[in-house]
């Protein structure tokens, strides 16, 4: 038991980015964050004896670290309780970001995608990272196809939006 505490251990800090990061996209109260974090990580200890190693240990944690934080939103909607990010709507939110630092493209990136919805968001993500759309598919517990049309809709989408805001539409 010792010994898988300490792998276990191991593959945490070896693949917390993976973890704060999509927190981080998902939550901006810092306590939320936290929170998360800690659910995510109570979820992969829970899972980490089934894991058959079938798969990447980073495609594992991203598939329940994803999974966890989608049943999240969806009980916090359930029960009214909303981000203050997401509570902005798309023109407002692109009226804030007129004064926005164009050099830094990457803060932008971020900035648009957490006005996405929550599937959305963790699709572009894992596209991002250079998951196959058949993983991603996978992680999420839908269709290839349905990952491909998404993912199409969502490049449409960021790339009016940073249109939008780079000539100050």
């Amino acid at each position: 038991m010792k010994t898988c505490k300490k792998h276990f251990v191991k593959i945490i800090e070896e693949h917390q980015g993976i973890i704060n990061n999509l927190c981080a996209i998902y939550y901006k109260n810092i306590e939320d964050l936290h929170d998360t974090r800690q659910d995510i990580i109570l979820q992969l200890w829970k899972a980490f004896p089934s894991f058959r190693a079938e798969s990447k240990v980073s495609t594992w944690i991203y598939k329940v670290s994803l999974n966890t934080i989608l049943s999240k939103k969806r009980k916090e909607n359930r029960q009214g309780k909303s981000e203050p990010m997401e509570m902005v709507t798309n023109n407002e939110f692109i009226n804030q970001q007129v004064s926005f630092s164009f050099d830094d493209n990457l803060q932008l990136l971020n900035q648009l995608i957490a006005t996405l919805k929550d599937t959305d968001k963790a699709i572009i993500i894992l596209f991002l990272e250079g998951y196959k759309n058949k993983e991603m598919a996978e992680m999420l517990g839908i269709t290839t196809t349905n990952v491909s049309t998404r993912l199409n809709r969502i490049k449409t989408v960021l790339k009016e939006k940073f249109k939008m805001i780079s000539y100050g539409a």
